[in-house]
């Protein structure tokens, strides 16, 4: 009798051990202040455990509670607004949680017109040819390539940006793209020239995908910019979970280049920020993202 009652005991603690340890959630919405419209594919983390997850297409997002302290911050970044810091605690399963996003105010400098005859000129990558290799990322996380204005020529608008699709996984997954200034740490990529939501797909993979910005007027700085690739996930593949838990992030895939001796390329992931990618070939030549641009030039 005293071994099934000790035995009952155990049973009830480890259950209730079992219990605790199950992850609890924090969901919600993820909406514009004033229209109230769901904001699509925002980033939302929490600050010290470095975890997060992307909303999807809806604005729903889904994110394990905090399990290491008693309190964090979920931080919410979405494209154009301001960010936004949500207190959520440990312990709690928070349900129906709505977010309203405030839009980012925009200063307008002075605009300055550049008077001459304006040219195309090609940035960043120039072959055909990809390298060996495969870039691929979760949701919410980004691979971005500077093109360095390497002539110093005067540069106008950007034109169009371009992305070599590998064959494999699935080209014509959704993806984000994103434009930056080099104004992070250690010329990191930091503020957005293209704050417009735009997601496209590919036809089909092994070439090179162009995607046209002229309708948004970002005007190039004269050092270059950064052109990301963003991954996303559409329909009912991603229903806002925790991607780190069992989502297999077969979406698009880049290829990568070889072409130059420097490092162009940073990662980016939800939690953890900007790293710059440093690994190379046997010749010494840089594993870079195949990531191309045109803009306007200035003669």
């Amino acid at each position: 009798m005293y071994t099934r009652l000790l035995f009952i005991a155990l049973f009830l603690f480890v259950t209730a051990t079992c219990s605790w340890a199950q992850q609890f959630q924090v969901k919600g919405v993820i909406v514009d202040k004033d229209t109230k419209e769901p904001l699509p594919f925002t980033s939302i983390g929490l600050k010290n455990e470095q975890i997060g997850a992307l909303s999807n297409e809806h604005g729903v997002f889904s994110v394990p509670a905090p399990s290491q302290n008693t309190a964090d911050s979920l931080i919410v970044v979405a494209l154009g607004y301001a960010r936004r810091a949500v207190l959520v605690k440990r312990g709690i399963n928070v349900t129906n949680l709505i977010i309203e996003v405030p839009k980012r105010a925009v200063e307008l400098g002075n605009v300055v017109v550049k008077a001459g005859k304006v040219k195309n000129l090609g940035l960043g990558s120039r072959t055909d040819n990809p390298g060996e290799g495969m870039i691929q990322g979760l949701p919410g996380s980004q691979y971005a390539f500077f093109v360095k204005n390497d002539k110093n020529k005067r540069l106008g608008s950007v034109r169009t940006v371009s992305f070599y699709i590998g064959e494999n996984g699935f080209p014509r997954e959704p993806f984000r793209v994103r434009l930056y200034k080099a104004d992070g740490n250690y010329n990191a990529p930091n503020t957005d020239l293209l704050t417009e939501n735009v997601v496209v797909s590919a036809p089909q993979g092994g070439q090179w995908y162009t995607v046209d910005l002229t309708p948004y007027n970002i005007v190039a700085p004269e050092e270059g910019f950064f052109v990301a690739m963003e991954w996303v996930v559409s329909g009912d593949k991603f229903f806002a979970t925790n991607f780190m838990d069992d989502y297999t992030p077969y979406g698009q895939i880049m290829r990568p280049t070889f072409e130059f001796k420097e490092s162009r390329t940073w990662n980016y992931s939800i939690g953890k920020g900007w790293s710059l990618i440093t690994a190379a070939n046997s010749q010494g030549l840089r594993y870079n993202a195949m990531i191309k641009a045109e803009v306007d030039m200035i003669k």
